[in-house]
């Protein structure tokens, strides 16, 4: 009598314990979905500073049609991009080169998928105040490398020139290397001789100094500093359309594998035709269609 009472008791407390675990797999599953979803809405988007008031741009205007999205944009260098994807840290990288190739000095980066979403125009840039107007790619050449000292060499006041330059790991740095010195090496110390992280430091730095060189982006290009032309031909959207102007590079985002949820969306905002014929083209930046 007692022992079937034991039993029946026992039976009792299994069966609750039973309905206890199913209850709270149940709802581990649901925090799990809740999770799962909650880093779908999340983007973070990090590397490019060329690439910088572009995703920006995008990120305001993907905001203001997905109110639930918690997106983030950063910018420190284009190297910074595939790393931070690589490493967890960011969802999005852009990166002014496309990292899944060996490009410029810099291994590939696996794993990673590459999305192209504009052309960048680069130029080089100088004060505002500098008379020079024009450099040819022999002079530039030389002021890069150090071998062209001062301004009156080619053409401009006598003053030493002051070159600023990119740090490495840079896209601006690697497109403009490759694009407008033709591949030919950087200079990398002396009294008149500067590196800076970002292009917005590029763009202090020249505006600063009246006698400073650099190079940026179109999308930088304000006042206080002035775009030089290469081999006699104006830095401009149209000139690269027209196949006259050569320096220039393409912006890559960067997803590990094939993106999902909210950043699959977003790339797809910012290569739509709405941003890419608007927003993008304002900015002096140039659609991925309209260059073969």
């Amino acid at each position: 009598m007692l022992t079937q009472k034991l039993i029946r008791k026992f039976a009792g407390i299994t069966i609750a314990s039973s309905l206890l675990v199913g209850a709270g797999a149940g709802s581990y599953s649901a925090n799990a979905a809740t999770v799962k979803e909650a880093a779908s809405n999340k983007i973070v988007i990090a590397g490019s500073t060329a690439l910088l008031p572009l995703t920006q741009q995008a990120a305001k205007g993907f905001k203001k049609e997905n109110p639930s999205v918690s997106i983030s944009v950063s910018g420190s260098s284009s190297i910074a991009g595939p790393q931070s994807v690589t490493k967890g840290s960011a969802t999005i990288g852009a990166c002014d080169w496309d990292a899944t190739k060996s490009v410029g000095g810099f291994k590939a980066f696996k794993g990673l998928k590459a999305h192209k979403i504009a052309v960048i125009p680069f130029a080089t840039v100088v004060n505002a105040k500098n008379s020079v107007k024009n450099l040819t790619t022999a002079q530039l050449q030389g002021i890069f490398s150090g071998k062209i000292k001062n301004w009156k060499q080619v053409g401009g006041k006598d003053a030493d020139i002051v070159v600023v330059n990119r740090a490495y790991g840079s896209g601006t740095r690697v497109n403009y290397q490759d694009k407008a010195l033709k591949g030919k090496d950087f200079m990398s110390k002396g009294s008149h001789y500067k590196e800076v992280k970002s292009n917005g430091d590029m763009i202090t730095s020249v505006k600063e100094n009246p006698n400073a060189i650099g190079y940026t982006d179109l999308a930088y290009v304000k006042s206080g500093i002035k775009a030089l032309s290469y081999n006699g031909v104006a830095a401009s959207t149209s000139n690269v359309l027209s196949k006259k102007y050569p320096v220039y590079g393409y912006g890559y985002l960067l997803t590990k594998g094939e993106p999902s949820g909210k950043n699959a969306a977003f790339i797809k905002y910012i290569q739509g035709a709405k941003f890419q014929k608007g927003t993008l083209k304002k900015m002096k930046f140039i659609p991925i269609s309209a260059v073969k």
